[in-house]
């Protein structure tokens, strides 16, 4: 009997702990521990983002970068360039939780539905005209498109597909910001028909 007393209060002691204490869900990165972690390239180690380089061995050089300097090649078959700053790229980013794009468009270039499992997208519209759209998870599944003009906005909530087409007369060109070091990026179609290893 006693021991039937104990497991009783052993689960309302846990029932009581969680309700005070729920888990919190994650909308972006977690909070740095320290000011920065810049990404040392030379460890093997693998943990959920990247190593620290010794604080002492860090320049201003680590939060610098100009990979977004330079138009990106948009002579592919639609007739885009996607080039990313994030952690992959930038060791400054690791553990800041932001990271960001550069998207060159050619004349009627696309960047085909896609998504971003780990991040919400803006979308800051440098040069062009482009539509941009998203669709609403089920059950809805419901398109918002829109035409933006250089100098405009638009958002594209996390995980959910989403596209740009440029429908302007030339070139375009975008820069987009992430709410993740590494939001990660899957094509739809190539997610669907040209995964690996192949269906058959």
């Amino acid at each position: 009997m006693a021991g039937f007393l104990w497991m009783r209060l052993a689960i309302l002691v846990f029932v009581a702990t969680a309700a005070l204490h729920p888990q919190r869900s994650l909308a972006s990165d977690e909070d740095p521990l320290q000011d920065f972690c810049v990404k040392d390239t030379t460890q093997k180690l693998h943990v959920n983002g990247f190593p620290c380089k010794d604080p002492a061995q860090v320049q201003a050089s680590d939060f610098a970068s100009d990979s977004l300097k330079k138009p990106g090649n948009t002579s592919d078959a639609l007739g885009v360039a996607v080039t990313p700053a994030n952690v992959l790229t930038f060791g400054g980013l690791n553990t800041q939780g932001v990271s960001a794009a550069r998207i060159d468009f050619a004349p009627h270039g696309l960047n085909p539905p896609h998504v971003h499992p780990r991040e919400t997208e803006i979308l800051f519209l440098a040069k062009g005209t482009l539509l941009v759209g998203f669709v609403t998870s089920t059950p809805d599944n419901k398109l918002f498109a829109q035409t933006i003009k250089a100098g405009e906005l638009f958002i594209f909530p996390r995980g959910l597909v989403h596209f740009q087409l440029n429908v302007g007369y030339g070139a375009a060109l975008a820069f987009c910001a992430f709410n993740s070091q590494n939001p990660g990026t899957s094509q739809v179609a190539k997610a669907l028909f040209a995964s690996t290893p192949t269906y058959r």
